[in-house]
């Protein structure tokens, strides 16, 4: 059996992967491959919290981030998702406030 090479993300990539990656999404953001990143799940020594949700393995996000060294801050992410960031919570606001 030979190693499936996956080529590595870039930050923007990283930056962009949902709150729960999959656990080749992480390998990819790690840049290692497939079959290294399940052997090391199963020998317990993968560098993050693995999740596993039924027969599925997922990894957080920001964990994945701060293990990188990238920015998880809004703000660092971009003025688009900043600002959209800023709508959601005047909408909660808005619903919080209309609740009382």
């Amino acid at each position: 059996m030979s190693a499936k090479t996956t080529a590595a993300l870039t930050e923007a990539e990283v930056l962009a992967l949902p709150a729960m990656t999959t656990a080749e999404q992480a390998f990819a953001a790690l840049g290692i491959g497939r079959d290294l990143g399940y052997k090391l799940i199963r020998q317990q020594e993968f560098p993050l919290t693995v999740v596993p949700l039924g027969r599925a393995l997922r990894i957080r996000r920001v964990e994945l981030l701060a293990f990188l060294g990238l920015e998880t801050s809004d703000a660092a992410r971009g003025p688009a998702l900043a600002a959209s960031s800023e709508r959601n919570n005047e909408t909660a606001a808005k619903q919080i406030g209309s609740a009382r």
